[in-house]
């Protein structure tokens, strides 16, 4: 393994060099620095170039700022082709055996994996090295499934980690980014465009266009297709836009069957659920049920999808009829979800609610229009949360300028101010 030490000097912080660190994400770096000093495994998990291996990076700069030994710190990313000779857990374990003995790091030493999902059991290094109580490691750890801290290593590690999802960057990254003043203008503007991080690197929209496309067909490809053994990848395609015309939208799974069977798709329920499924474990996709308000249970059946940044409906299905109304919903649930809540749609004796986040004890009803232009447009969106007869939080986001008194408790809120009261 030793004629491989050389890939990890390239990549790693060692010696004086100087390494392209991206925007900070203050927000993601803060939060996992505030678990170091824990044997807790640090698993950054979300949709492949949303900006895990940026994060990474940032992290373990910030700790060679704190203090630490840059020697101390070990980067692998196994997404990178010189790293490919990593196929297994053996492997990574000599690799990582290898680092220790030619650098002799003394005290905790910090290991950073990026794409994890990519080397075959890896939750046996792990756990092997999360719980090695001969010696201090901390692991900080990505990866782009959903599904991998299910089974085998959410049994080893039984709570013993952290989960944090990463989301394309926010408006108020939008606006670090940009530095373009709040407001509707900008709203709109990122509403229009898109969140993933390395758009802000290409200003030509065909370029951009491409590059989105891109991105689709890698996660589609590498998280779904070749992962699973996918035999109709385009029906998996397929689906795919379908969910992204359709966000927003209350919808069901044999709903979806008899629109592709009316388009002559010979399909059933079985294999569009499981597609999904995919889709969704990718991240590329959030899956929003309903919620019975009044009963406080979830409900099956129907339920929305929201996608995870709104440059894929932007940049590749354009033309599909989409109102401003439901680019604001999508934006305001994935606010919501970077917020920490959980999020339903909210269902209340016939009438809908866009959302219900709760996070902790707090609870928020939400409604979301593009603009309250007229007062049957205010009379819909309030009367919604006016049904309701509890006391938590009822709130109304919009593109308004003006923002509306209090009415009956239920304030107005303009999109780019929700929370930040």
């Amino acid at each position: 393994m030793e004629e491989y030490f050389k890939l990890l000097e390239k990549y790693n912080l060692w010696g004086k060099k100087s390494f392209d660190f991206g925007f900070k994400r203050e927000s993601y770096t803060q939060k996992i620095i505030d678990f170091t000093g824990t044997r807790l495994v640090k698993v950054l998990v979300g949709q492949r170039r949303s900006g895990k291996s940026y994060i990474l990076r940032q992290v373990a700069a910030e700790l060679v700022s704190q203090g630490v030994n840059p020697v101390n710190i070990l980067i692998i990313n196994r997404e990178f082709t010189d790293f490919d000779f990593l196929k297994t857990h053996k492997e990574l374990d000599e690799l990582i055996k290898t680092y220790i003995k030619e650098l002799k790091p003394q005290g905790r030493v910090y290991i950073f994996i990026d794409e994890i999902q990519n080397i075959e059991q890896w939750e046996r290094v792990v756990n092997s090295y999360s719980q090695d109580y001969s010696d201090s490691y901390e692991l900080f750890i990505t990866g782009s499934n959903s599904k991998m801290l299910s089974g085998e290593l959410a049994t080893l590690l039984s709570g013993r980690y952290v989960n944090i999802e990463i989301f394309p960057l926010s408006y108020s990254e939008y606006l670090g980014i940009t530095k373009k003043e709040p407001g509707r203008i900008s709203y709109s503007e990122y509403m229009s465009g898109g969140g993933l991080p390395e758009l802000f690197l290409i200003n030509n929209p065909e370029l951009r266009r491409n590059y989105v496309s891109a991105v689709k067909d890698t996660v589609l490809l590498r998280d779904i297709i070749q992962r699973n053994n996918i035999r109709e990848p385009k029906l998996l395609e397929d689906l795919f836009a379908f969910l992204v015309n359709n966000a927003s939208n209350l919808i069901s799974i044999p709903n979806i069957v008899k629109y592709f069977k009316s388009k002559g798709r010979k399909i059933g329920y079985d294999i569009v659920s499981t597609y999904i499924g995919y889709i969704e474990d990718s991240f590329l996709i959030h899956k929003c049920d309903r919620y019975d308000i009044k009963g406080k249970e979830t409900l099956s059946g129907n339920a929305k999808y929201y996608v995870n940044d709104l440059c894929y409906k932007n940049y590749l299905y354009p033309g599909f009829g989409y109102g401003y109304g439901y680019l604001v919903e999508n934006l305001v649930y994935l606010h919501l979800k970077r917020a920490g809540f959980s999020v339903y749609v909210g269902s209340l004796r016939g009438k809908e609610v866009d959302f219900v986040a709760k996070k902790a004890d707090r609870i928020v009803y939400l409604q979301c229009s593009y603009m309250l232009t007229d007062k049957a447009t205010v009379e819909r969106e309030y009367s919604a949360l006016e049904a309701i007869d509890d006391n938590f939080e009822k709130v109304v986001v919009s593109l308004d300028d003006v923002v509306l008194p209090l009415r009956g408790g239920i304030k107005h809120v303009r999109a780019w101010e929700l929370f930040n009261e």
